[in-house]
């Protein structure tokens, strides 16, 4: 859910998202080497998602797919999902694939995110539930921040289950049914 004072919703929109301008704008200064400020139609730009968003409602740019959901990277998490490094591509790999899939012409793009945290869902759960404290760090350093929470999510869980497993508390019997009842003469 976006808020406006949510820090992770902050950092998606501040994601690069590659633009091609459809009009020509006066007064930016996209470039600050350029001797003009002024943007030409059909200039290639990478700007913040939420420039780039607004933009794209106004119609003076279209957005393009970024470089993190090109068909590389579709093909890799299409051939083995949970070995993919998406950390390095984007730390909020499926908040920004939902953010930008209605803008981008990729019409498969909200198939793709599912298909692909539904492959490294099941791979996360087992390994958070069998994983050894030496794997744990090798596990994070590729996961992206809403795999990482239920990567923790699930460890705490298991943890729980474990300790009210091996000591914690258990039923205890009523004190009533431990009384033996009096024998009527």
């Amino acid at each position: 859910m976006e808020s406006y004072y949510d820090i992770d919703d902050i950092l998606v929109e501040g994601q690069r998202v590659p633009v091609v301008f459809q009009q020509a704008v006066n007064g930016v200064d996209i470039d600050p080497s350029a001797e003009t400020h002024c943007v030409e139609p059909g200039s290639k730009v990478e700007l913040p998602y939420w420039l780039a968003h607004e933009l794209h409602l106004r119609k003076v740019a279209k957005m393009k797919v970024p470089a993190c959901f090109n068909q590389r990277t579709k093909l890799e998490l299409g051939a083995d999902g949970a070995s993919v490094d998406l950390r390095s591509q984007c730390l909020y790999f499926y908040e920004f694939g939902c953010k930008i899939a209605p803008l981008v012409s990729d019409r498969d793009m909200g198939s793709f995110l599912l298909s692909a945290f539904r492959t490294r869902y099941q791979k996360i759960l087992a390994k958070a539930h069998n994983a050894a404290f030496t794997a744990h760090s090798k596990l994070l350093s590729y996961l992206t921040k809403e795999e990482t929470n239920l990567y923790e999510a699930a460890q705490s869980s298991m943890a729980a289950f474990k300790k009210w497993r091996i000591g914690g508390p258990r039923f205890e019997r009523a004190s009533v049914l431990g009384r033996k009842r009096k024998e009527a003469n």
